[in-house]
């Protein structure tokens, strides 16, 4: 950057600016640096014009959080860029909103108001990022806000944004789960997309917050199977693994009927022919009780349309796809994944590492399928030791008569790898083999005892245990094993391989009855230095010879158990004690002592070695549930197959003949519009994916000239830009009729972005005055009537084009009077569009009665009159000080005899109507006179201003003074903190806002407040049901509860059971409609519908509150 060095110089020659100022002196570290001028540089830059200082700023604090640095200081200069035009900007003001959202709530919803304008922008990658910023802010106060920004973004016309919305659901239901049923309905609808880039993200949602609603799944089945291919990979993942579960629960096994299958494997591949299998005659013997299977269409199309995605190159879609033929598939079709999974055995480690344990599951239920390709399963020397292992693993199941030679070949070679685990785990497969194989066996089992005379120690204790599992199953025909394993006792050293020596011989001591009393002797000679493990096979030898050579073998015995009665491990010491009592008869000694030879020397089972792997297929293949073999959390169970197919006509969509015409059409209109459009940023929702990009990059470069035209411009060439744009929309409509509004409202939307930041520029700035008179008035009239026109033309397409003309030539004609600007009528549509920027220009202020003071007959009468900007004279009413709410600014013990009270006199302010009037009591409770009461340094937020009072020279002894002051809280609740100074002290004060207190009454006809209602749905419009109590069911007692607690006006309505109010914000004039409707008994039901989102959500929890007192 070319200013960086500029900026670095002025500040003292830091070599990087943002970086803390070392000095030569070793205690000056960076403890001791200069923050407070790092940041003032940040800020400079922050508010610099050139996008290339903002997106230095930004990064330098980025780093800073990354370094762990507090930077939530910055907070309020980051915000304001937020509605930059770079891209990149507003990507990283977007970070350091999620960083510091949690962790300081109150800036959080500081700036959840600027998303407002980010949801409403005209790129759809902005307001794609705002929802997904809102998403991120984990503040339970704002679920209500998220909730409404969901819905409004999944009926957005981009696919892209409606995609962010099927991301932030699982968020939303993590943060609240009583939510579920509101996401629900998101859901069902977004499920009804028809573009490939919703569809994947969806259905993840579903999965998330309510995957066992397969009822959702029915109408959009067949869409999700014919979407598949062109989804992107992870999306398909996430669907096929949904759809394997949903068909497990719609369809019929298609291997109920093998025998049928078998003798027609032609039939059973291609067809779902009914009249084929009619023609069929199966045995009437053994399908008595059974019809024949005819595969579900659709269970025919899933397996139809999953099949090309085995050539993906995305391993997960590769191994997805072949888990839900393993799942739903006949066995005559399974095989065609083997290809495909053998051909992921050539990727990565790790993607081998998953294969193969999904291969070895299946290998046990379909040995067939992987047996051509045993080539493949052979062991390389590069291999990680895991993937040897699983490898062998497979090549043990897939082991036959056949190819056994082949595999113990293998075999031999692994022995003498160096890898010892893995030697180990090729010693137990080929034990494995010899226990299936038959006819392998006696081979298997001079194989082993060869390699007993190995040097390697590790090998022969694998063998032992393995040649003792294989002993048990013919015994009497290797007593020379035995013995010779009798002799390895003095050379082996591993525990498992000793006592598998000890216990082979005390089982089988009858085969080896001059040996196995030596071996006793030995082992009691070395019986303290034994691990435990050996301890307890040398009683157990002990007591067999003590049963079948007592003779030989009694001494021996009782020294053993001796020994072990004294043993440090109690397993050692009870295991004796119980053998002594069992085998050697005493008076005490009950009956057991008949059984012990039977308990002892019972006939054992010889062991089944079975693959680890056995069990496994209940989990869903390719789940992590399957890869640990335990359930994790959030598997869903695959269900079993059904006895009866259920209902197929539940999955009949009825499709309209001419909707295939209407997208045709509608892809002609996009390639005649204009070129340079703001709406061509928009995806129509028949456009496809691909065609994203290039929308996206046109919207980028329009909002960047737009940008460079605003930033030149001065105010009056904005004015005259407005009139040009409405001179063109007049001649365009003379000529192309209903196209004409369509273009004049695209043109016209270029100038509304310049207009936008001039009035920004104005508000910052606080030097011009907002409200300029009739030019002024008519100008931002006119932009209003632009934007309204430009969101209806995108939300309501060619209806709403019809419809337009009459309301915008009668908003010409009416020239503005003190009532607020009406807004372009819409029929047929109730929806608004998010593209809406300045839905409402500032009206002019109007002389607000008090609710508290004036009654409600009054009010009604005041309705009808015509208020004009004569009637705004600075003449201040005098209320009644007891009728308001008072609050406490300063207490007289902390005032020292001071106290100073304050309430909101719900007046206009007559130096600046977008402030809050709030009127002072000072009351002198000392005996001495105070003088110079006065305001000093106000600390606001940024963008807050105070309208200090005249200063009071002094207050007597025991009189009171009341002044008022002008506050512009800008439509926050946030605190206003200055300082009163009297002569002599100065005391820290601050006043806090009620929300109802931020607004001013706004008299309309019932007419015109259903039409600004409809234009304030969506995400703008809050409901709360409530409860009211008995004292609260008359119209006098409602009326005065939500007067007070919100300055508002009553507005007339035609229906019994409803009451109406409006307003406006005192500082932006942007309209607030409160509406209670009493249903039956006690029951009402609140909305409230306001473009600042914050505000409706506090108003509707003070107006609840006010009710239910």
């Amino acid at each position: 950057m070319s200013a960086s060095p500029a900026y670095s110089e002025e500040k003292g020659g830091s070599s990087s600016l943002g970086e803390p100022e070392y000095g030569h002196d070793p205690a000056s570290g960076g403890i001791f640096s200069s923050d407070y001028k790092r940041h003032d540089d940040l800020k400079e830059m922050l508010d610099s014009n050139k996008d290339s200082l903002k997106l230095e700023a930004m990064k330098r604090i980025v780093a800073m959080i990354a370094r762990g640095k507090n930077a939530s200081d910055l907070f309020p200069a980051v915000v304001k860029n937020v509605a930059c035009k770079n891209i990149e900007v507003k990507k990283l003001v977007y970070v350091y909103l999620v960083r510091y959202a949690e962790e300081q709530q109150d800036l959080a919803l500081l700036s959840i108001s600027t998303f407002q304008r980010g949801l409403k922008d005209p790129n759809q990658l902005i307001r794609a990022s705002a929802l997904r910023v809102l998403s991120s802010i984990r503040v339970p106060i704002i679920v209500p806000i998220m909730m409404l920004a969901i819905k409004e973004a999944a009926s957005d016309m981009s696919p892209y944004v409606r995609k962010t919305a099927a991301h932030a659901i699982p968020k939303l239901y993590s943060l609240d789960s009583d939510q579920k049923d509101q996401l629900i309905e998101v859901i069902e609808k977004l499920l009804a997309d028809k573009t490939t880039l919703v569809a994947g993200s969806v259905v993840m949602a579903f999965e998330e917050v309510c995957p066992e609603r397969i009822d959702l799944i029915h109408k959009n089945y067949r869409k999700l199977c014919n979407l598949l291919i062109d989804v992107e990979e992870w999306g398909q993942v996430v669907i096929i693994n949904m759809l394997t579960r949903y068909a497990r629960t719609q369809f019929l096994s298609p291997n109920q009927n093998e025998s049928l299958l078998e003798e027609n494997p032609e039939k059973a591949f291609y067809g779902s022919d009914e009249e084929d299998s009619k023609d069929d005659k199966p045995d009437a013997a053994s399908l008595v009780k059974r019809k024949p299977y005819v595969m579900d269409p659709d269970h025919r199309l899933l397996l139809r349309n999953t099949k090309p995605l085995l050539q993906s190159r995305n391993a997960a879609v590769v191994m997805a796809v072949a888990q839900l033929y393993f799942h739903l598939a006949p066995k005559a079709e399974v095989g065609v994944i083997a290809k495909a999974l053998v051909r992921l055995l050539r990727s990565h480690s790790e993607v081998q590492w998953v294969v193969l344990q999904n291969v070895a599951t299946m290998s046990i239920k379909r040995r067939g399928m992987f047996e051509p390709y045993l080539k493949s399963f052979y062991i390389r020397s590069t291999d990680p030791t895991q993937i040897k292992i699983l490898k062998l693993e497979v090549l043990t199941n897939l082991a036959n008569e056949t190819n056994i030679s082949t595999i113990l070949r293998e075999f031999q070679t692994y022995i003498r790898s160096m890898d010892k685990d893995f030697v180990a785990a090729t010693i137990q497969a080929i034990g494995r083999c010899a226990t299936n194989i038959g006819k392998v066996r006696d081979t298997c089992l001079n194989g082993l005892v060869q390699l007993l005379s190995n040097r390697d120690e590790l090998v022969v204790a694998e063998s032992v245990v393995v040649i003792k599992k294989l002993l048990q199953m013919q015994p009497s025909q290797h007593s020379e094993i035995i013995k010779h394993m009798a002799k390895l006792t003095d050379n082996i050293q591993v525990p498992m391989a000793r006592a598998s020596i000890l216990w082979l011989i005390g089982e089988y001591c009858e085969h080896v009855p001059k040996i196995a009393p030596d071996v006793l002797r030995k082992m009691a000679k070395s019986f303290t230095s034994e691990e435990d493990i050996v301890k307890l096979q040398v009683i157990n030898l002990a007591a067999k010879l003590y049963l079948t050579n007592s003779k030989q073998s009694k001494l021996l015995t009782q020294y053993v158990l001796n020994l072990a009665k004294y043993d440090q491990n109690y397993d050692i010491r009870d295991r004796a004690r119980f053998i002594r009592q069992l085998i050697v008869p005493t008076e005490k000694s009950g009956a057991l002592n008949k059984y012990a030879k039977k308990l002892f020397l019972a006939q054992k089972p010889a062991p089944i070695l079975e693959s680890s792997f056995k069990d496994r297929d209940h989990f869903q293949l390719g789940s992590l549930s399957h890869l640990l073999n335990a359930k994790a959390v959030g598997y869903q169970e695959l269900p079993d197959w059904p006895d009866e197919a259920p209902d197929p006509s539940v999955r009949n969509v009825e499709v309209p003949e001419w909707t295939k015409c209407t997208s045709r059409e509608k892809r002609k209109e996009k390639v005649e519009k204009p070129f340079y459009s703001d709406s061509e940023g928009e995806s129509g929702p028949t456009e496809s994916a691909d065609s994203e990009p290039e929308s996206v990059s046109e919207s980028e470069s329009e909002s960047g000239s737009s940008s460079s035209e605003s930033g030149s411009d001065s105010g009056s060439r904005g004015e005259e830009s407005g009139d040009q744009s409405e001179e063109e929309k007049k001649k365009k409509k003379k000529k192309k009729g209903k196209e004409g509004p369509r273009k004049a409202c695209l043109e016209s939307a270029g100038s509304d972005p310049s207009e936008e930041e001039e009035e920004q520029g104005k508000k910052g700035k606080k030097k011009k005055p907002q409200h300029e008179g009739k030019g002024g008035s008519e100008t931002s009239w006119e932009e209003g009537s632009i934007s309204e026109s430009s969101s209806s033309e995108s939300d309501s397409g060619s209806e709403a084009e019809e419809s337009q003309s009459e309301p915008e030539s009668k908003r010409r004609t009416t020239p503005p009077s003190s009532k607020p600007a009406p807004k372009a009528s819409r029929k047929g549509t109730k929806e608004i569009s998010l593209l809406d920027l300045d839905d409402f220009t500032p009206a002019p202020p109007q002389p607000a009665s008090s609710p508290a003071i004036v009654s409600t007959s009054l009010v009604t009468d005041l309705e009808g009159l015509t208020l004009t900007d004569a009637s705004l004279t600075p003449t201040m009413l005098s209320p009644v000080f007891s009728t308001m709410k008072t609050y406490e600014l300063l207490h007289r013990m902390a005032g020292e005899g001071l106290s100073v009270e304050y309430y909101f006199n719900r007046q206009p302010f007559p130096p600046d109507p977008h402030m809050v009037a709030v009127q002072i009591q000072f009351s002198n409770n000392t005996e001495s006179e105070v003088k110079n009461l006065r305001v000093s340094e106000p600390k606001l937020v940024s963008g807050m201003r105070i309208q200090e009072f005249q200063e009071i020279e002094s207050l007597a002894p025991g009189d009171t003074a009341n002044v008022i002051m002008g506050i512009d809280f800008c439509d926050s609740t946030q605190a206003a903190n200055f300082q009163l100074c009297t002569h002599s002290r100065q005391f820290y004060v601050s006043i806090q806002p009620p929300v109802g207190e931020l607004m001013a009454p706004v008299f309309m006809s019932e007419n015109e407040f259903k039409k600004e209602q409809g234009k304030l749905t969506g995400m703008s419009e809050i409901t709360e049901k409530l409860t009211l109590p008995d004292k609260c069911q008359s119209d006098h007692t409602i009326v005065q509860r939500v007067t007070a607690a919100a300055n508002v006006s009553r507005v007339p309505c035609g229906a019994d059971n409803e009451y109406r109010f409006a307003a406006k914000t005192v500082t932006s004039g942007s309209l607030v409609l409160i509406t209670l409707e009493w249903k039956e008994g006690a029951r009402a039901h609140l909305t409230v519908n306001s473009e600042k989102m914050v505000i409706g959500t506090m108003l509707v929890q003070d107006v609840s509150q006010a009710l239910a007192q």
